[in-house]
């Protein structure tokens, strides 16, 4: 169906989830036949498959198959990030959802099942990316957050910074994502022919990632696809 309706990614789930109430993180699903003809169908259309897969087992069942990205992934190991490298897939991390999740469980009504769930990929979310760093795998800036949630998205930045260095987690948001939807060369740069998507930051965040916290109150100018959406530099 994702096919069909034109979407450049069509996303499969071969691990359990956090926020679904009934499946274990570390169960799996969709078989390797069924991971197969998904990838397959996928590539006849001229798109790629992307999972949602928390544990060594469901990577490598994704990845052995041809996904090309794996969105989550908190529970990599070693031997899953270096068949990732290996078959050139990419990790879509995003920590900042579970961090919210947390802290406003209440609000969203998660039970102690979630939010069991929530704290094994919490403490595993920092250490993918160590793992993935140490085994070459290309890693792309995401938030996972909905509604309410995405006045949290900027935080992402920080949580990887007890990890990774600035300028590291930058490419992640800009290079490593326009690898991830193949559009290098026209997103993620500046350059002749790349969409003129720019901004203006107060200060320098390869030392101060701080800068694009406090929702753009740092970010003076931004510029989509040519066009001023803010501009108080005038």
């Amino acid at each position: 169906e994702q096919i069909r309706q034109g979407a450049d990614q069509v996303k499969i789930m071969v691990s359990g989830g956090v926020a679904s109430p009934y499946d274990p993180l570390d169960s799996r699903q969709y078989s390797l036949d069924e991971i197969a003809a998904a990838v397959e169908e996928a590539a006849a259309f001229g798109k790629y498959t992307q999972a949602h897969a928390y544990t060594p087992v469901a990577i490598q069942r994704a990845v052995g198959q041809g996904v090309r990205t794996i969105e989550h992934g908190n529970l990599i190991d070693t031997a899953s990030a270096k068949l990732m490298a290996k078959k050139g897939a990419y990790l879509v991390a995003n920590l900042v959802a579970y961090y919210a999740m947390k802290e406003r469980a209440k609000e969203f009504g998660m039970g102690a099942d979630m939010l069991e769930k929530n704290d094994m990929v919490i403490d595993g979310g920092l250490k993918s990316l160590e793992i993935c760093k140490r085994a070459g795998v290309k890693v792309a800036y995401g938030s996972d957050l909905l509604g309410q949630l995405m006045v949290d998205q900027s935080r992402e930045f920080l949580l990887r910074s007890a990890v990774l260095s600035p300028i590291e987690i930058i490419r992640q948001a800009t290079l490593v994502g326009a690898e991830v939807v193949r559009m290098e060369g026209r997103l993620g740069c500046v350059a002749p022919g790349a969409f003129a998507d720019l901004i203006v930051v107060d200060g320098n965040p390869v030392k101060d990632l701080g800068l694009f916290q406090e929702q753009g109150a740092h970010i003076p100018a931004i510029m989509k696809g040519g066009r001023f959406f803010k501009n108080a530099l005038a």
